[in-house]
C-alpha cells in the first residue's frame, strides 16, 4: 500500500509540474546580467527590495551596488515558488581565441558612441570598473577588469593601460571595434 501511495504521489507531482510549468522552492541559482542590480534582482523575485541585503548577505558581497555579469548568486525566497531563471552564463576567452556568444543585451538609453579611440575606451572603463584602478570583481582586477595573468603581478596603472591597449588592438583591432563588441554582448 505504501508504494501505491509514493506511486500515485509521484505521478500527480510530474502532472502538476507539467501542468503548471517550472518553478523551484526556497532557493534559486540566479546569474547576473548586464544591466542588473540587487534591487532589480529583490524585485524580479519578492516584488520589491526587501531580499538586497539578504542576497548580499548570502553571497558574501560587501558593496551591495557592486555585482557582475556571470556573477553567480543564491537567492532565497524562504519556501515561495520563485521562477526559475534560465540564464546563460558569461563566457570570456583568451586574447587570441576567438569565441561568439548569443547574448541578447540591450544598449542603456544614454549610451552614446562618439567612434573616438579614447571616449570609447573610457566608456569601456566606467563599464568595467567606474575607472578605477583598484576595482575587482574577486577574479579580474584593474580599470578595464583584466585577467590578472595579462598583468603578470605588475598592477600598476601605466601597465593596465599599456596591456589593454594591446588587448584590444590584437583581439579588436580598435577600442570603438571593442565598444561596438561591449555593446552587443555586455562584456569585451
Amino acid at each position: 500500500m505504501k508504494s501505491l501511495k509514493t506511486i500515485l504521489f509521484g505521478t500527480t507531482a510530474a502532472l502538476g509540474l507539467g501542468f503548471f510549468g517550472t518553478s523551484a522552492l526556497a532557493d534559486t541559482l540566479y546569474t547576473v546580467k548586464s544591466g542588473d542590480t540587487l534591487s532589480k534582482i529583490s524585485n524580479e523575485f519578492a516584488g520589491n527590495n526587501s531580499l538586497v541585503q539578504q542576497i548580499a548577505k548570502e553571497n558574501n558581497i560587501n558593496d551591495v551596488n557592486l555585482i557582475h555579469v556571470g556573477q553567480q548568486l543564491t537567492i532565497r525566497t524562504n519556501g515561495e515558488v520563485a521562477p526559475v531563471q534560465e540564464t546563460q552564463p558569461a563566457v570570456e576567452a583568451a586574447p587570441t581565441q576567438e569565441v561568439q556568444q548569443e547574448v541578447a543585451v540591450q544598449p542603456e538609453a544614454t549610451t552614446s558612441y562618439s567612434g573616438d579611440s579614447s571616449s570609447a575606451k573610457e566608456w569601456i572603463a566606467q563599464k568595467e570598473s567606474g575607472g578605477s584602478y583598484t576595482a575587482s570583481n574577486g577574479y579580474h582586477v584593474g580599470r578595464y577588469q583584466l585577467d590578472p595573468n595579462y598583468l603578470n603581478g605588475d598592477y600598476s596603472a601605466e601597465n593596465q593601460e599599456r596591456v589593454a591597449d594591446k588587448y584590444v588592438a590584437d583581439r579588436y583591432g580598435s577600442w570603438e571595434n571593442a565598444q561596438s563588441f561591449w555593446m552587443s554582448n555586455g562584456w569585451y
